[in-house]
């Protein structure tokens, strides 16, 4: 089997970080305390379905729709909301669906939705490759905003949208499942597939003499057709715990907040401060790499924490002469995915607590397409 390269350069990143640092003690009580909260929720790829603007029907539509909103998934912190605490800037953009005003990516989604819903078939690779049928000032009015804010990066936005349709128009006869059929059930020869074809895909970067792999949008991709479509059809792959997480701002902000990550003095005053970060800026990868390692790490102490209870399990029937299905735990794998989808879901709507005594920390302000 393959490697992920993601995976290595992560490694990398973190035997080579002077400003991020992964604490072994904060690992421990972050996994723990992750672990306990993903039981008491069941926290599995059924809760990627219970969102409203997520498509509830698995189909060859839903694979346009996924990947549209994966091309797309990219820069959504705002200028105007400095302060980020969760409570929306009346004037941060936002996208009115069915009553219900969206910030951050689901305002990208509600957008989608709503041009769906206008007759626009904005998820059709051939309709969105063409000036022609969907002109650029159509792009800007689908994402047109409820509020004086308008959507970050617009003009990236329409170049991603136009080569993305072009090359699946010309090399995939306009569809992604055919991307998808080509990757024949493996994850991590899709995410090759999409990053080798889609330049807007390939998140790399020059750290310390050597070119890392991050590829937050393209990993996300194949994650949401495994969740959408429970591991079946189009979201079938034989190597998906091979995937890691995906490395953005919001994530590594939780992973701080959990104590498993550290960031030095000067990186904190420059956080404090609102500086940006470049793409591509030693800070910045070290934020990303650090961040996706420091998942790993919690996904191998998750295991042993499985693995302990099945054993405690097992000595516990024993001893009590029951059966042992009676008490197997419920939950009894985890993978970086749904890490990653529980910590960005539950620290984005501040359900836990995750301060844990630490101060809390601003997301980096890096202005990319990339994530």
């Amino acid at each position: 089997m393959i490697s992920n390269p993601v995976l290595e350069s992560a490694e990398f990143i973190h035997k080579h970080s002077k400003h991020v640092t992964i604490p072994d003690d904060g690992i421990d009580h972050g996994a723990a305390k992750i672990f306990e909260a993903m039981k008491k929720t069941h926290y599995d790829t059924s809760k990627w379905k219970e969102h409203p603007l997520n498509p509830k029907e698995c189909n060859a539509s839903t694979v346009d729709w996924i990947f549209l909103v994966d091309l797309l998934n990219f820069s959504f912190w705002s200028e105007i909301d400095i302060d980020d605490t969760g409570v929306p800037h009346p004037d941060r953009y936002r996208v009115t669906f069915h009553g219900v005003g969206y910030t951050g990516y689901w305002s990208m989604v509600a957008a989608i939705n709503r041009a769906l819903e206008e007759g626009i078939p904005i998820t059709t690779p051939a309709f969105f490759a063409s000036e022609e049928r969907l002109p650029d000032k159509e792009i800007e009015r689908i994402f047109r905003s409820d509020t004086k804010e308008q959507v970050p990066l617009l003009q990236d936005r329409i170049r991603v949208i136009r080569e993305a349709g072009r090359v699946l128009v010309e090399k995939f006869d306009g569809n992604f499942a055919n991307v998808i059929a080509q990757a024949d059930r493996s994850a991590l020869k899709l995410v090759e597939l999409v990053t080798s074809n889609f330049t807007s895909f390939k998140d790399e970067a020059e750290f310390c003499g050597r070119k890392v792999q991050i590829f937050k949008r393209a990993q996300i991709l194949v994650a949401d057709l495994w969740a959408c479509f429970q591991n079946e059809s189009y979201g079938e792959f034989k190597d998906i715990d091979e995937i890691t997480m995906f490395a953005d701002y919001r994530v590594p902000q939780a992973l701080y907040h959990f104590h498993c990550l550290q960031y030095s003095p000067d990186l904190l005053a420059i956080l404090d401060r609102g500086e940006m970060l470049p793409n591509g800026s030693p800070l910045e990868v070290e934020i990303r790499g650090n961040s996706i390692w420091a998942v790993e790490l919690i996904r191998k102490r998750i295991l042993e924490l499985i693995k302990k209870e099945q054993e405690d399990a097992q000595e516990k029937a024993e001893k009590e002469g029951v059966l042992v299905e009676e008490t197997k735990p419920k939950m009894m794998t985890v993978n970086a995915i749904l890490i990653d989808f529980f910590i960005w879901d539950f620290a984005k709507a501040a359900q836990l607590d995750l301060t844990l005594g630490q101060r809390p920390v601003k997301v980096h302000r890096t202005r990319s397409v990339f994530y």
